[in-house]
């Protein structure tokens, strides 16, 4: 067995394989950027090397970097992680040159199936179903839309080099395809140093299910089972589940058998994964092979109990697999929450600065039999940098039934807490209410056809809002009785605490009267509906963590006047606690609008510009490209909403901005 190896990589998955070699008893070396010189996976690793400035380009891609790191500290071995170099097969075709052992698939496995053209060629030839589409490479914007034309619209267009939802747009039109095209290439180019597109059908209403492999240098190729990854946005996976709630046993055992045939045709080893589109009959696509470890791998984890980092680990020492595929059996249920530094309350945009405050939930056994797990690569008080991906760590939960993982996903997004940046933690909570996803019906074009319109908050369900108010009045009663004993005495005179209260909570009074124990609070509705709310929160905590009536509820708490901000379910409230005669009062007051923004573009994120797409005295129609903004290796067209005439630019291509700075203004 190794006793050093070197992870390529940073974040969350080189923290990730940072534990198993831990636990493995293996050194390990970290690399870091300028950008990442106080980063986790720096401070866990045994020993840490700097290999460049700031820019992934100049840094964590350059191979001659990344060997001479390995030169320096002797590391016997190279976990790649996923994305950067990870697919790169002439950085795996360099280790082998030194003698170093890489952590991963044969460097003409990678060749085989990493390039996404060359793989859906190889699939054809062995006969796998693979979905329509133009494989050859494509010289310029005018030929995309030729053979987006003729291969009828909507389509792909996708890098060859490309994952992680890079370089990858949907066309529905040849001006969309002419665009696409030239933004893929561009995002192509800057994140993976490789430019080539390709072009293929897009199928609607497909669902994205994969199939994780594992084979050894010994000839035995097995298949643990699947990942249901059909919650995305912009191509990018948000939400991934282990199983599928979609397939059944014959679907899954095709798929399986098909991924490990595809698998040993092209002599692989290591952890890799088989992607496919699934159509409402079960019918099944190649859709491409990922030559790595993939980003969802721990929902695999928790559903069969195997360290695949550890597994990758021995199968690149020699060791066979010490198991069979019947030993592979599947396990409860396993949801994973990607929690990325985008804003959803600003289309998703890339958010960047300091984590003021980062708690997670506590990792391990829950009190109701579930298992929570969080892999992530930040901490309270770090920067999150614009230069690398926007995803800072992945949520984890595992429960006998996917209804129960369900439930421990929301108490566990709800504990979550992130502050000092954008995120999308009200988002994917917001997810876990929805219907659609509750009952398992869903398709790759859920957030598309749910959130049309973009995410504006959750809105709570009747039931959940009575609980929501119950526990406010219940935490007013506490606050109240802190306050008299601050500001009065403890005499006969000391103010007494009333018992009825109006909670006004998502445009809605709840009048309630309080009966309080030692133990709890009864809160009484106006119908004479009854609530019982047991807590043990105290003023100046930021979680309240409660029963209504027995069911636990965990609502992050900011305070306001006369109330309290509360976030819970992708919901984000203002419940404000009154005494009936300042309830009456409160409703004539007038209501503060905003600012009036509308002559004005404003940049929706930190970013630099990449292209001004118009200039002074332009008359703009509506849906036109104004500008291009690049933040975390993706381009972001910023279009018109209306009508209108540009009286004057304000940035440059070139120019760094922050969010709300103005690029134009308009007449």
């Amino acid at each position: 067995m190794f006793k050093k190896i070197l992870i390529a990589n940073r974040g969350e998955i080189a923290c990730r394989v940072i534990k198993t070699a831990r636990k493995m008893g293996i050194k390990t070396v970290a690399v870091y950027s300028d950008a990442d010189r106080n980063a986790l996976h720096v401070k866990m690793a045994d020993e840490a090397v700097h290999i460049g400035a700031a820019p992934a380009n100049q840094s964590y891609i350059v191979v001659e970097k990344i060997l001479e790191a390995i030169r320096q500290t002797g590391a016997e071995a190279v976990h790649p992680g996923y994305g950067f170099l990870s697919e790169r097969m002439d950085f795996a075709a360099a280790l082998e040159d030194m003698g170093v052992v890489f952590i991963g698939p044969p460097s003409t496995a990678i060749e085989a199936m990493g390039d996404k053209i060359t793989s859906k060629k190889l699939a054809q030839e062995a006969g796998v179903s693979t979905v329509p589409g133009y494989m050859g490479l494509i010289a310029d914007a005018d030929e995309a839309v030729k053979i987006s034309d003729q291969v009828g619209y909507p389509v792909m267009i996708k890098a060859s080099a490309g994952g992680g939802g890079k370089g990858m747009r949907i066309a529905w039109n040849a001006a969309e395809a002419r665009e696409g095209f030239d933004s893929s290439r561009n995002e192509a180019a800057n994140s993976f140093g490789d430019d080539r597109i390709f072009i293929e059908k897009f199928v609607t209403q497909p669902r994205h299910i994969e199939i994780q492999v594992l084979a050894d240098k010994h000839g035995n190729c097995l298949y643990l089972h699947e990942r249901e990854c059909s919650i995305q946005r912009r191509n990018q996976k948000v939400i991934e589940e282990a199983p599928s709630p979609f397939l059944d046993e014959a679907t899954r055992k095709a798929m399986g058998e098909q991924a490990c045939a595809l698998a040993k045709a092209v002599g692989y080893t290591s952890a890799g994964t088989v992607e496919f589109i699934v159509d409402g009959n079960r019918n099944f696509y190649f859709l491409e092979m990922n030559t790595r470890l993939q980003v969802e791998h721990p929902v695999t984890e928790l559903i069969t109990g195997i360290d695949l980092v550890e597994q990758m680990i021995r199968v690149a020492a020699g060791e066979p697999l010490p198991f069979a595929q019947s030993d592979l059996k599947i396990n409860g249920w396993s949801i994973e929450s990607r929690l990325y530094a985008e804003d959803p309350y600003r289309n998703f945009l890339p958010s960047i600065g300091r984590l003021t405050r980062y708690r997670p939930p506590v990792e391990g056994k829950t009190d109701r039999g579930g298992i929570v797990r969080n892999d992530t690569g930040v901490f309270e008080g770090g920067e999150i940098s614009m230069y690398y991906d926007p995803m800072i760590a992945k949520l984890c939960t595992w429960a006998p039934t996917r209804g129960e993982a369900i439930e421990e996903m929301r108490l566990a997004l709800d504990t979550f807490e992130v502050e000092g940046i954008g995120h999308n933690l009200p988002f994917v909570g917001a997810v876990m209410d929805h219907p659609r996803f509750v009952s398992g019906n869903i398709t790759t074009a859920f957030i598309a056809e749910e959130y049309p319109d973009g995410f504006q908050g959750a809105k709570l369900s009747p039931e959940m809002l009575r609980r929501t108010a119950a526990v406010a009045a219940a935490m007013n009663r506490v606050a109240e009785i802190r306050r008299t004993r601050i500001s009065g005495t403890m005499d006969n005179h000391q103010r007494r605490v009333g018992d009825k209260w109006v909670v006004t909570l998502a445009g809605q009074d709840f009048p309630v009267t309080i009966e309080a124990d030692h133990h709890g609070s009864t809160v009484v509705f106006e119908d004479g509906a009854k609530i019982r709310v047991t807590s043990g929160w105290a003023p100046g905590q930021s979680l309240v963590r409660a029963e209504t009536d027995g069911a636990p509820l965990v609502i992050k708490v900011g305070e306001i006047p006369m109330g309290f901000r509360l976030r819970l379910r992708g919901a984000d409230l203002k419940a404000f606690v009154r005494t009936p005669r300042a309830a009456s009062l409160a409703k004539l007051m007038p209501e503060k609008l905003p600012p009036d923004t509308s002559k004005y573009l404003l940049c929706p994120m930190p970013g630099l510009v990449v292209k001004i797409s118009v200039e002074e005295g332009d008359e703009v129609q509506e849906g036109q490209a104004l500008a291009t903004v690049e933040a975390m290796k993706m381009e972001n067209i910023l279009k018109a909403e209306r009508k209108g005439v540009v009286k004057k630019v304000n940035a440059a291509p070139g120019a760094s901005l922050r969010v709300d700075d103005v690029i134009l203004e308009f007449e």
